[in-house]
């Protein structure tokens, strides 16, 4: 059959899954990411329950399809939300640097996202709405400090304006890919079964 030989083997399966608090801007994070250049940027309800998008990219010659879960952040769906956490590869953290609570949550999702998917994972922490700089609270060295106590990567991003979030992805990708790329060859099926299975069980 064409298309299947070794010459065009099937795209890695990632699933990426974004966290944080509401209202930090994850749904702007995904959409930024996900959609075409020049779509215009604009302001989306708080999501209800779980979304996903798809990003195919290419990774050192290897094609690679990103799945990317958009949790919610408000409390009613935590429980939701953390159970999307088991299985995934990698994990967006967003805090909001003009809301000093939702950094101040960013441990606790950490806790959830280590004691659901493991402390294996790989993990980014964004302090998004940079572009907001004068109604700034966190501080970015805050950010930064809390990124090496866990290990992880830490960028100030916007989506507004578009700044390190294509980099950001591109860091987590190949974390991913450089620690686990043996495993998703053999998962990719099952991940997707697995997917289909959770969301109709979910609603």
């Amino acid at each position: 059959m064409a298309g299947l030989g070794p010459a065009e083997p099937r795209p890695l399966l990632v699933k990426i899954v974004m966290a944080g608090e509401s209202c930090v801007g994850k749904t702007s994070i995904v959409r930024r990411y996900t959609e075409p250049a020049g779509s215009p940027a604009a302001s989306y309800m708080a999501t209800i329950g779980i979304d996903f998008k798809v990003k195919p990219v290419m990774f050192n010659d290897t094609r690679v399809k990103l799945q990317i879960w958009d949790t919610a952040g408000q409390e009613r769906f935590h429980t939701l939300s953390t159970s999307y956490f088991r299985g995934a590869q990698g994990f967006v953290l967003v805090y909001d640097i003009t809301n000093l609570k939702s950094f101040q949550s960013i441990t606790i999702w950490i806790n959830d996202i280590y004691e659901k998917a493991g402390d294996e994972v790989d993990v980014i922490l964004l302090g998004n709405k940079c572009d907001k700089e004068s109604e700034r609270v966190v501080p970015k060295q805050k950010g930064e400090k809390l990124a090496w106590e866990y290990g992880m990567p830490f960028f100030e991003t916007s989506a507004k304006e578009n700044v390190n979030i294509e980099h950001a992805f591109s860091v987590l990708t190949k974390e991913i890919l450089e620690k686990k790329s043996y495993v998703l060859h053999d998962l990719d099926v099952v991940s997707l079964n697995e997917t289909k299975k959770r969301t109709c069980c979910a609603f």
